[in-house]
């Protein structure tokens, strides 16, 4: 069945939503998440919790379901992921395969412009996400 999303009001019900959506890889799921959640909520909602396969359904479910729609705010989102804790281990224990897909969902936006973002906003982003 499918996962019923709404606002999370904290870390702990935002940890208990990302596990659930985690656990089926609900990339959909994910995505109704992350279009609810204010993207300047998320470090604040991630807390310490960052993990791999956590930051790889974000991208997944933004390059899948987000993206097309609103590039806005999928920089919106990676922006701030990157300012979360944990943001740099995480990002240092990426295969490669897993980096590519995160340069995949950058190269989508720089197709996809936006009037939230500019090309050079890009290039400094992806410099954080060592791309």
């Amino acid at each position: 069945e499918k996962l019923r999303i709404s606002e999370p009001s904290n870390a702990y019900d935002f940890g208990q939503i990302v596990n659930a959506v985690n656990a089926n890889k609900d990339k959909a799921a994910c995505a109704d998440l992350l279009t609810i959640t204010d993207p300047k909520k998320l470090p604040v909602l991630l807390s310490n919790k960052l993990e791999g396969e956590i930051l790889l359904i974000f991208i997944q479910a933004l390059e899948h379901y987000v993206a097309g729609k609103d590039p806005g705010l999928v920089y919106q989102h990676l922006f701030y992921l990157s300012k979360a804790e944990r943001f740099k281990v995480v990002l240092a224990l990426l295969s490669k395969n897993e980096k590519e897909e995160v340069r995949q969902l950058f190269d989508l936006l720089s197709e996809n412009q936006s009037d939230q973002y500019s090309l050079e906003d890009l290039e400094s982003l992806k410099k954080v996400y060592e791309l």
